[in-house]
């Protein structure tokens, strides 16, 4: 039997590439291919902007040791440079990707952070080829899910016109409308008016946007259902069909229509081990003179990584008669203080932790501006280990293998391992044995409300929430479920949010703006929040490859 490609495992730039055009085939747009997959993939090789060595001697200052600036440190050694990257979090590595193991061995474990991989992220796939690491797919040959919305419980392949139409006051038109060509009619029929050119507009930062385009930006989410005709008690069915759009009706239109546009919920993957292993990649690379990632630059043109974790960076200062740059940083164990003086600095944190570092003189107005505006949503997940699947037991309560539940309660999404997905049969992948659930993934307010429970009084919601969407007894997973742990992002010190989303007008107003260099082009900045893929590890690998792109063109500059 032939393998689906969705199902490959390890899929090569042309498997994905083929994945891409099929699904624009199906969606009826696959003139979109030749947008999407330019604009993902990274930016011309640092190399084509200096020489290696080129900046033997320069001081680089990286503040933050998540995927953006990982990713710039290690394009920026590649022209010689003495970089040294200042991470807050002495705990673990990876930022917002983050990696629970439940057991030493690493066999049971759960993504706290970014958690799949779409096969249009190109320049995710580009690092995790250069890297040389191992994916399986997260994609499922038939989903059998649950859906659980108004107290009325669905699989996949049930009639939400039959169920949960009745339940909500549609108009006679929308209640005759299937409910693929209503969602459709939400998220694709705006889009699928615009030509090619400026649909693609919603994955790029302009100086200036079509008209056509700038309602997607401008106007929130429920403002442009309302705008479309929908009912209210229509959109009360898309918030509960789809809880996570749902949880963010008061952002911006283009943040869930571009993950459209770019088949972001199709053809995803994970990696193998762990996502984890990315950031880790990197910072092994850094301690190699020979790692085949540099192996057409000589080691003795490669510069130097120092990565310093436990310090976070208090205050950023231009000095007044140099170009320099000071950053004073604080160890997080000590308090003790250190400055240190940088010819360059690439800031690659959060606009929410930037907004408590002293920063004089300040950065450009709009810049400051939107430190102090640009929006971030919480998220929580709670992860249980659970001694066996029920959820893949032959039961009415199982017959799932991965794929995730939705519903209107407070925990809104189930995701469910995918480990064994691949699995021939039952013999080689039992049920029986351990697993590890994602009960509960929710954002915004039901984050905030969930996650600021009383632990016993959270870990109890989640596990009746769970059982409720099953259709299980109250009580069953008390003996199943055999540790379990959560983290909420606005809570996290060193992030203060899970990732940002544009409230209507933000991207007109400050996404050009947020992109400038600051300090006579010395400090470049980074991170998924510059970028049109909030949320994605493509768009804080992207930026980071763009900042260190920008510094490396500044510098030859300055020296012709």
């Amino acid at each position: 039997m032939d393998i689906p490609l969705n199902q490959v495992m390890n899929p090569t730039n042309e498997q994905r590439h083929e994945m891409i055009r099929d699904s624009l085939e199906t969606a009826g747009r696959p003139e979109d291919y030749d947008y999407i997959v330019p604009l993902l993939s990274p930016p011309p090789d640092i190399t084509n902007y200096a020489l290696p060595g080129d900046l033997k001697g320069v001081k680089i200052g990286v503040i933050g040791g998540g995927l953006s600036g990982l990713s710039a440190a290690f394009e920026l050694r590649k022209l010689g440079a003495d970089i040294t990257i200042l991470e807050a979090n002495d705990k673990r590595i990876g930022g917002r990707v983050y990696t629970y193991y439940y057991d030493q061995e690493g066999r049971y474990y759960n993504e706290f952070g970014a958690q799949r991989i779409p096969a249009s992220h190109e320049t995710t796939w580009h690092y995790i080829n250069s890297f040389g690491l191992n994916t399986r797919p997260l994609s499922l040959r038939r989903r059998n899910n649950f859906l659980y919305v108004h107290n009325t419980r669905l699989r996949t392949s049930d009639s939400i016109e039959q169920m949960l139409y009745p339940l909500y006051d549609l108009t006679p038109q929308e209640r005759n409308t299937p409910w693929a060509e209503l969602d459709d009619y939400a998220f694709l029929y705006m889009m699928m008016q615009l030509p090619p050119d400026i649909r693609s507009e919603l994955i790029q930062i302009l100086p200036k946007y079509s008209p056509e385009y700038l309602p997607f930006t401008n106007y929130s989410i429920r403002q442009t259902l309302e705008n479309l005709g929908l009912s209210q008690g229509a959109i009360s069915l898309i918030s509960g069909v789809d809880p996570g759009t749902g949880a963010l009706f008061d952002t911006s239109y283009a943040e869930t229509v571009h993950e459209e546009y770019t088949m972001d919920y199709r053809n995803t993957y994970t990696i193998e081990g762990g996502m984890v292993n990315l950031p880790y990649a990197f910072i092994k690379s850094f301690f190699t003179d020979k790692s085949p990632q540099y192996q057409d630059i000589p080691s003795s043109q490669l510069g130097t990584v120092t990565y310093l974790s436990g310090q976070t960076v208090t205050g950023i200062y231009q000095q007044q008669n140099s170009n320099q740059i000071v950053l004073a940083h604080r160890n997080v164990r000590t308090l003790s203080k250190t400055n240190d003086v940088f010819d360059y600095v690439i800031c690659a944190i959060p606009f929410s932790t930037l907004r408590e570092v002293e920063i004089k003189p300040l950065f450009s107005n709009p810049k400051m501006q939107s430190i102090l505006e640009f929006n971030y949503t919480n998220s929580q997940k709670t992860s249980f280990l659970c001694k066996e699947r029920f959820w893949e037991q032959d039961a009415d309560y199982g017959r799932m293998v991965g794929g995730f539940s939705q519903t209107d309660l407070p925990i809104q999404y189930i995701f469910y391992p995918s480990d064994h997905i691949l699995c021939p049969d039952v013999s080689s992948c039992s049920p029986n044995e351990p697993g590890v659930l994602v009960a509960s993934y929710n954002y915004h307010l039901n984050a905030t409300r969930v996650g600021n429970m009383e632990e016993t009084l959270r870990f109890d919601l989640i596990k009746q929430n769970v059982e409720e969407v099953h259709g299980l007894p109250r009580g069953f997973l008390d003996s199943i479920v055999k540790d379990h742990k959560t983290v909420v992002w606005d809570n996290q010190p060193y992030n203060r949010g899970a990732f940002a989303v544009a409230l209507p007008g933000q991207k007109e107003l400050f996404s050009y703006e947020m992109l400038k260099p600051e300090y006579n082009q010395r400090i470049y900045f980074a991170g998924e929040h510059l970028s049109t893929k909030h949320g994605w590890m493509q768009g804080a690998l992207y930026t980071g490859m763009e900042a260190a792109n920008q510094l490396a063109s500044s510098f030859h500059r300055r020296l012709s």
